[in-house]
């Protein structure tokens, strides 16, 4: 039903897309590329890691992963500030990192959910809107910051820093004022009540950049990265590698499958992009390997983190 919704709302907009077949079309296509690589080195490709050998360096990795859910809640808790004043700042982080499992659920959206439910309960519905959506965009920015490093490589690079430059106070409301102009086609095509979507207050950004947000956003996806250089170094021991070199890779397919409609937590797409990416430069059976144990690195510390919320939801249906 509500499908029909919001296909109406962009049929009245002159917009004919067939998303849910657009999404399965990109997540299969991503999906059998990496497949693809993956059967063509199977011969080359070893998951035998040594244990006491390298045991502290996964546990490293993942001691980093879960920093950077960290860094992730801290980043989104000063996103919401920066929208305007809440009542209760004390379970913002904590309520971030329990529930980040959730962008692992079909359909990608459950853990924004959430949060908004969070943030309107506590603030309002405006502000509980905005601050949720944006938040990919904080996170795309920090990434092309990162990746424009390639700039040692291309001169072209520092074009990638052209969304930073929209992440301002001034920019944003103007963005926000156009959400608006849109709402009351959006009431009529959906339907909804104008009650549900009243604005309680205005809001109210605090600084002209959200400075805090933006380098606990960037420190999110170091941390990330180096949980995932410490994987490939891991394998790949004894040799030089140029680390800015996978930092631009990395920030790059992060960016792909987060902006892409694809799986849940761009799950496939992130490692197709990075084998596409990184191409011949590095043996791609030491790249495969080291993406799959960085995924399970990395869920697993999404999935120990969010341990006391899914008890919580199992012990409900019972």
């Amino acid at each position: 039903m509500k499908f029909k919704k919001y296909k109406c709302f962009l049929n009245q907009l002159g917009i004919k897309f067939n998303y849910g077949s657009f999404k399965g079309i990109f997540f299969i296509s991503s999906l059998s590329y990496f497949c693809f690589y993956f059967f063509n080195n199977l011969g080359q490709i070893s998951f035998n890691i040594d244990l006491v050998k390298n045991g502290n360096s996964l546990l490293l990795s993942f001691l980093f992963c879960i920093l950077s859910v960290f860094f992730n809640a801290y980043a989104w808790k000063n996103i919401v500030l920066w929208f305007g004043k809440i009542n209760d700042k004390r379970n913002l982080v904590s309520f971030y990192v329990l529930t980040n499992i959730l962008k692992y659920v079909p359909g990608g959206i459950w853990h924004f959910v959430e949060r908004f439910n969070l943030i309107k309960n506590i603030s309002n519905t405006k502000l509980a809107l905005y601050s949720t959506l944006i938040e990919p965009y904080f996170m795309l920015c920090a990434a092309f910051l990162l990746a424009s490093t390639g700039i040692i490589f291309s001169p072209l690079m520092i074009f990638i820093l052209i969304p930073l430059g929209f992440l301002n106070r001034k920019l944003i409301y103007i963005v926000l004022m156009k959400l608006e102009s849109l709402k009351s086609k959006a009431y009529d095509a959906l339907k909804l009540g104008n009650s549900d979507y009243q604005v309680k207050q205005k809001i109210n950004l605090t600084s002209f950049f959200p400075t805090k947000a933006f380098l606990y956003e960037t420190g999110f996806l170091i941390t990330k990265f180096v949980g995932f250089l410490i994987c490939f170094n891991t394998i790949y021991q004894g040799k030089n590698i140029n680390i800015i070199f996978l930092l631009v890779i990395f920030s790059v397919s992060w960016s792909i499958g987060l902006i892409v409609p694809a799986s849940p937590s761009g799950v496939g797409v992130f490692e197709a992009a990075f084998i596409f990416l990184i191409n011949k430069n590095l043996p791609q059976n030491i790249i495969i390997v080291s993406l799959i144990y960085f995924r399970l690195i990395s869920t697993s510390a999404d999935l120990f983190l969010s341990l006391p919320f899914l008890c919580k939801r199992f012990l409900k249906k019972i």
